[in-house]
Order: C-alpha cells, then sequence, then structure tokens
C-alpha cells in the first residue's frame, strides 16, 4: 500500500473513533449539539492538529483536507442521535477508543518520521498525537486528563509508536512496521483494560 495512502487511511479512522469518545463525553454532560461537536472535533483532531504544528506540517492536515473535518463532524452527531445505544456499549467503547490508540500513536509517528525526525522524536510525536486529543477534551469540560490520572493509556501509545519507527528506520516496509506498531499497542492497553493496570503512584500523604 502507498505510505501516503496508510496514513490517510490510519489518520481518518482514528479521528472517527476518538470523536465517537469525544461524543460521549459530551453528552453525558449535558451539551447541546454544538458541544457534542466541539468535543468530538477536539478529541478526534487535538492530537494532529498539535503534532502537525510541532513537526512544521503546516497548515496542519485538518485545515486543508475536508475529509480530516467530516470525520469528527459525522461521528458527532452519529453520537448525538444515538447516545443510548452508544452508552450501552460502554465496554466496546473502551474497545474503539484503544483502537484509536493504536492507529493514531502509529500515524503520529510513521508522518513524523517522514518529515525527517529522528526515531526518538518521531515516537513522542505518535505518542502526543494519540494522547493529545483526549487531553484537550478533559480540560474543556474541566477534569484532570484521564491519561494522567487512569490507567496505562500513554505508555502503551509510546511502546506502539517506538515499534513502528523502529522498523521504519531499520527499511522494513512501512505496511509491516505500522501492523507491528499498532498490535504493541492494542495488545497492552486492551490488557491495561480488562486487568486494570495502572502506572505505579506515590505512597503515603501526601505532603503540604
Amino acid at each position: 500500500m502507498d505510505p501516503a495512502l496508510l496514513l490517510l487511511v490510519l489518520d481518518l479512522v482514528g479521528i472517527f473513533v476518538f470523536a465517537l469518545a469525544g461524543g460521549l463525553v459530551a453528552v453525558r454532560r449535558d451539551l447541546d449539539v454544538f458541544g457534542v461537536l466541539v468535543l468530538a472535533g477536539t478529541t478526534g483532531l487535538g492530537g494532529g492538529f498539535l503534532r502537525d504544528v510541532l513537526i512544521d506540517a503546516t497548515p496542519p492536515a485538518a485545515l486543508v483536507d475536508w475529509r480530516y473535518l467530516a470525520a469528527p463532524v459525522v461521528a458527532g452527531l452519529v453520537t448525538f442521535v444515538a447516545h443510548p445505544a452508544l452508552g450501552r456499549m460502554e465496554r466496546s467503547i473502551g474497545v474503539f477508543d484503544a483502537f484509536g490508540l493504536a492507529l493514531f500513536c502509529v500515524a503520529g509517528a510513521l508522518k513524523a518520521a517522514d518529515f525527517g525526525l529522528g526515531p526518538v522524536p518521531a515516537a513522542l510525536m505518535g505518542m502526543v498525537t494519540a494522547i493529545g486529543g483526549g487531553m484537550a477534551r478533559d480540560l474543556l469540560v474541566g477534569q484532570v486528563p484521564g491519561v494522567l490520572a487512569g490507567g496505562l493509556y500513554a505508555v502503551p501509545a509510546l511502546a506502539g509508536a517506538a515499534v513502528a519507527v523502529g522498523g521504519f528506520s531499520a527499511g522494513v516496509p512501512t505496511l509491516v512496521a505500522a501492523i507491528a506498531g499498532f498490535a504493541v499497542c492494542l495488545v497492552w492497553r486492551l490488557l491495561a483494560l480488562y486487568r486494570h493496570w495502572n502506572a505505579p503512584r506515590p505512597r503515603g500523604p501526601a505532603s503540604v
């Protein structure tokens, strides 16, 4: 598959999946249809927007390709109309979110590598792409970003991005590198989700 087409597909699918999760947060906060679309768009596009600005891929893809704007709008409207059914699929939404995380960490890392970044900064850009939209969404609704207080989330994204970039840098076909990075992130995140794995926290009372 053409690398450019692969990146586009990964980006659009990841945007749609993340936008669904953002739209659900808006519905649960009792926001109107505009609020649902804003949170869906922020969640779906925030990470990629930040990545593009940081790697100087300007203007960001979301501002020059209508498909990047259409994906979160469609996801937001789907959530607004079908949120009762989506809400009953809470466990499945967590799975969809894990797929979005895996898609975005790979797409972000490979795009950064394609723009000439080294393996380490490219992997970091993959992680930023995967977690940036969710962090922006949580801040907009006034809560501590889940990535800072929940289960393992950023670490699987960084690991998947590192695998994808490592394969790309070693000359492995882009599709193979992408699948490997995707699988590492997805499996790790799903295990963390179902086994309730968490990053270590400080022990004892906090000092004032």
